[in-house]
């Protein structure tokens, strides 16, 4: 058993060390807003914040992230960023399906975090390794470039 800081609560988990972390948020705690994608850590949909850093879930072995803290879609919303960035993402009507955008926000999150003032190019770095099969990705960077105009 070892102890998750998730969304700042404390969560006691009796898994094996070795389970994703994804799988740990969604079958073990029930928090189902972070999406399960292709399963080898290219898509993105698995996204979370460790720390201030965006990470892929579907591989993160929990234990590995035992004692730090980590931030999922639940509660991305609680920073100013995020909040920022969920914002722009309603103003610029990005989402379609929306099976990709728990994973599309955390990363664009990091991102402003890091780069309060994002170029094109930097957006698209950033944002490279999360897809969306709707093609959002120019209402993606709108919106990015207007929170970080907010």
């Amino acid at each position: 058993m070892f102890q998750l800081m998730i969304n700042g609560n404390t969560h006691d988990v009796d898994v094996p060390p070795d389970m994703p972390l994804l799988w740990v948020l969604r079958d073990v705690l029930g928090m189902t807003g972070t999406k399960f994608g292709c399963g080898i850590a290219q898509c993105g949909a698995c996204t979370v914040h460790v720390g201030s850093n965006a990470v892929r879930s579907c591989l993160l072995p929990a234990a590995s992230v035992a004692g730090q803290p980590i931030t999922t879609i639940e509660a991305v919303g609680d920073t100013p960023s995020g909040a920022k960035i969920q914002k722009a993402w309603l103003d610029h009507e990005v989402v379609q399906c929306g099976y990709c955008q728990s994973g599309q926000i955390m990363a664009a999150t990091a991102l402003l975090d890091a780069t309060p003032k994002p170029s094109d190019a930097d957006i698209d770095m950033a944002m490279a390794g999360n897809i969306c099969r709707c093609g959002t990705y120019v209402r993606i960077r709108a919106a990015i470039h207007a929170a970080a105009e907010a």
